[in-house]
């Protein structure tokens, strides 16, 4: 099946990517200092999508100041939670209202298609941000019973404060731009932080015109600020910025390691949500009518570019040829194609550059006696195409199987004893989340009990929720985004005590 056409663009985002894109920087829409511009490309073609301002460390500079002064000094610090609550409950209507405008922002700038874009991405926005809306009035200290020893007789009274911890610095990754910039921008907000964030310099798109609409609903100049950049340049600069009092970084393992260090300066807090390599355990007693969609869900959901993504499949021998030839099956009649045909299932990866990588996982594979039983090639000679890819014959030593592919790439591998699958499982420097399909409950909890990564599912995959956790277990990051956990993100706890008698 060929490389599908992209139908027209939709009018409003044609005329959103017509002009050059600025950077927002204390309420306003301003070119970068130094005048530069990088392009942004449409990874289903290839082509230039539009141009964005880019940022670097004298634009980081100019967004710490303006951040800074609306913290300190502005009117975002004396407004009560219930305003800023409604203010984020206003952003999230306005995406809403905006829903198709963003799919097609979406899928034009990261490939994926588009109807997924307009029922996940947008909506689970909206949601998290009408999530931390409700928890802007919800953040309190506590009252603490003390006894001192040394002051026989006299009384105190101590309690503790939730204060927000300043500015933040936000960067977020490339394979759900909209989604990223609610999961970083909400809890910040509810919890009354200003912040600076850049957005990925391969999707700058979703986040610029997401900033139009904070303005629109009439968030505080410096509240929010906005600039596009490389990582190297404006990323390096906004998480070594002594007036940065927190990092929040979701991307590479690698490059959370250099976030730690550059944050060493002033010691800023920093929260990490970094890579997996996810295992998904099928059992012989599993409901194989569900675990076979289940099992390549897991992979080939948003084209194997997603961070928890059910890359290692373990499955017990007696069904292993059966769940394997499904999940192939599966591979082979996805639909690959441009995000906007409405028939498009799976679009392109999101640049050459990944397309590049992935690439260069599959030929490591096979060098290494792995065996494509769906897949294992670049597909068409247009864009960043790469078909849906099941590997057998692999081994717990292949780089295919230990190192994050972030493509639609699964490792088919199997078990014979339950009791060898937890080692093999939790066999991985990554711990962001895993899967186990059972019929047996009792199995199911036991086995999930002991798999070492933040989020566990069972019987189901790919399932988020505003109100759950979610975060990784060893080099898959620090803290938690999303749920009461986030918070902790965006707070810092004072203790206050009074002598009263």
């Amino acid at each position: 099946m060929g490389i599908a056409v992209s139908p027209q663009i939709h009018p409003q985002v044609a005329d959103f990517i017509e002009k050059p894109r600025k950077m927002l920087i204390n309420g306003k829409w301003v070119s970068s200092i130094s005048g530069k511009t990088f392009p942004t490309y449409n990874p289903a073609t290839g082509e230039v999508l539009a141009q964005v301002a880019e940022g670097d460390r004298q634009d980081i500079e100019e967004a710490v100041k303006a951040a800074r002064k609306a913290f300190d000094q502005g009117p975002w610090r004396r407004m009560t939670a219930s305003e800023r609550g409604r203010l984020i409950w206003k952003l999230a209507d306005l995406l809403e209202a905006h829903t198709e405008e963003f799919g097609y922002l979406e899928s034009l700038d990261n490939g994926k298609p588009l109807a997924i874009a307009k029922a996940a991405d947008v909506p689970l926005a909206v949601d998290l941000f009408r999530y931390m809306a409700g928890w802007a009035t919800k953040i309190e200290g506590n009252t603490i019973p003390i006894s001192v020893p040394y002051t026989p007789g006299a009384k105190y009274l101590a309690y503790t404060l939730r204060e927000p911890v300043g500015v933040a610095g936000q960067v977020i990754p490339w394979n759900f731009p909209l989604l990223m910039a609610a999961w970083k921008l909400g809890p910040a907000l509810a919890c009354g932080c200003t912040v600076v964030l850049k957005p990925a310099e391969q999707t700058p798109l979703s986040a610029l015109r997401l900033g139009e609409l904070v303005m629109e609903a009439g968030f505080p100049e410096g509240v929010v600020n906005i600039v596009p950049g490389y990582g190297e340049t404006a990323g390096a600069a906004l998480a070594a910025h002594p007036d940065v009092d927190k990092i929040a970084f979701t991307g590479s393992t690698e490059v959370g390691k250099l976030i730690v260090h550059a944050a060493t300066g002033n010691l800023k807090k920093v929260s990490l949500e970094l890579g997996g390599k996810s295992p998904n355990v099928v059992y012989k007693d599993a409901d194989l009518e569900s675990a076979i969609p289940g099992a390549a869900s897991a992979i080939f959901f948003n084209h194997g570019q997603c961070c928890c993504a059910g890359s290692r499949l373990y499955i017990e021998k007696p069904v292993f040829d059966r769940v394997v030839e499904g999940v192939a099956d599966y591979a082979k009649k996805i639909n690959v194609g441009s995000g906007l045909d409405p028939q498009t299932e799976m679009g392109p990866l999101v640049s050459a550059e990944q397309l590049s990588r992935v690439c260069g996982y599959l030929e490591s594979g096979f060098s290494e006696g792995a065996t494509a039983i769906a897949g294992g090639h670049k597909k068409g000679d247009k864009g960043y195409f790469v078909e849906p890819t099941v590997l057998v014959n692999t081994r717990e030593d292949m780089k295919v199987v230990q190192e994050e592919i972030f493509g639609p790439v699964v490792t088919a591998m199997p078990f014979s004893d339950p009791e060898e699958i937890l080692p093999r499982a939790n066999n991985s420097e990554y711990g962001l989340a895993a899967a186990v399909w059972t019929q047996d409950i009792g199995k199911a909890h036991r086995t999930a009990e002991h798999l070492r990564a933040g989020t566990v599912w069972i019987n189901c995959y790919n399932i988020f929720d505003a109100a759950l956790p979610f975060g990784g277990y060893k080099q898959s990051g620090w803290g938690r985004e999303m749920g009461h956990d986030v918070l902790n993100n965006y707070t810092q706890t004072k203790a206050i005590c009074t002598k009263i008698a």
